[in-house]
């Protein structure tokens, strides 16, 4: 297959990044190249070291409006992120910010020092109907920022305070920082988390999800979160096929018997920049089957990348697709991983100084 025409001729390879290059801004309508290589007094080489840039937000809590991700509303307290996960989705949120969904948005994370003040704003409000809430629906909201803004903590702590309930998904071991205040939650039927492993494969984890921690260590969080009586899921995605949907059936299976009681899966999907973004990793890193793994996923998209249509852009559609989904259907019976009905609890929701609400 030919190069993509917009992606770098640069061979240097970013260790402990995901992406290897900015691609253009859609949003900007100037963008600043080199086009000769002399002018390095005019040009300054990527600098791969991460910055926190606070940002005072005007609000933190979203309406989801899309039924293929399974939330009504979401919350990030982090825009952009250092896992660095190649296919990431979000990648092109960092466009609306005025940066790249390249190397920016791994390198330039917005903390939003001010989330936990509007989230306990948000839910005061007398209008708020209380249904569940998804942190993060986005980026980590466990990524190395966490460490030292502990924003995501805070924010558990007032939904801890309002008896709101929230969904978490995460592929970071920083969750069990959390793990006491979890188990109060969960005592309530306030809180459910998903645990995403995407492959064993160790070479596969460190080039597709660079500055995250292992396969090993995301078992561990589904077994301890587990045993101390959150509900715990594993979430498989994205499902790519040439890369790491063989594994599936090892993934579910294990995070089984480790304690996790239900799943999700996605079926991977490239939009936007993220486009030039993958095609540019997987090139660089599987030549040997870069070809094959491509047009897989064109296959799984009707001949595209990507789909934009609400009931198949997250699970794709003919041969290949139907082919991963008809091996999750199999595998979720066979470990019952979706054997239950489960719900969080949104009846014990109440404001600060208000009464238990009477049925």
């Amino acid at each position: 297959m030919e190069k993509e025409a917009s992606e770098p001729e640069n061979n240097t390879y970013l260790k402990g990044r995901g992406a290897q290059y900015n691609p253009k801004n859609r949003f900007l309508k100037q963008d600043r190249v080199r086009d000769q290589i002399e002018s390095i007094d005019d040009w300054t080489e990527p600098n791969t070291a991460t910055v926190y840039l606070e940002d005072h937000a005007k609000s933190i809590v979203n309406k989801v409006d899309s039924p293929d991700v399974g939330m009504w509303y979401s919350m990030n307290p982090y825009q952009g992120c250092e896992h660095g996960c190649i296919y990431c989705y979000a990648r092109n949120a960092h466009e609306y910010w005025g940066y790249s969904a390249g190397l920016d948005f791994e390198r330039k994370i917005i903390v939003k020092k001010n989330a936990p003040e509007l989230l306990r704003k948000f839910l005061m409000q007398k209008n708020w109907e209380c249904v569940p809430i998804s942190l993060s629906g986005n980026t980590d909201c466990y990524q190395p920022a966490e460490k030292k803004f502990q924003l995501t903590r805070k924010m558990l702590e007032v939904c801890a305070e309002f008896n709101q309930p929230v969904g978490m998904i995460t592929k970071n071991a920083g969750i069990l920082r959390d793990l006491p205040l979890l188990q109060k939650m969960a005592e309530k039927k306030l809180v459910s988390v998903l645990v995403s492993i995407t492959s064993f494969d160790e070479e596969l984890r460190r080039a597709m999800e660079p500055r995250t921690t292992t396969a090993l260590q995301r078992l561990r969080v589904i077994r301890e979160l587990s045993a101390a009586g959150v509900r715990t899921g594993v979430m498989l995605g994205p499902m790519i096929p040439g890369l790491n949907e063989q594994e599936m059936q090892k993934i579910m299976k294990t995070a089984s018997e480790q304690g996790a009681s239900f799943s999700a899966y996605t079926f991977i999907r490239l939009n936007g920049s993220v486009k030039l973004i993958f095609h540019d990793w997987l090139y660089k890193n599987f030549p040997d089957r870069a070809d094959k793994v491509w047009h897989l996923i064109e296959k799984g998209h009707g001949g595209k990348v990507n789909d934009s249509r609400f009931g198949l852009r997250m699970r794709g559609e003919g041969p290949i697709a139907e082919l991963v989904r008809q091996q999750y259907k199999k595998y979720t019976q066979l470990y019952q991983l979706n054997a239950e009905r489960w719900e969080l609890d949104c009846s014990l929701f109440r404001r600060p100084g208000e009464q238990g609400r009477l049925f």
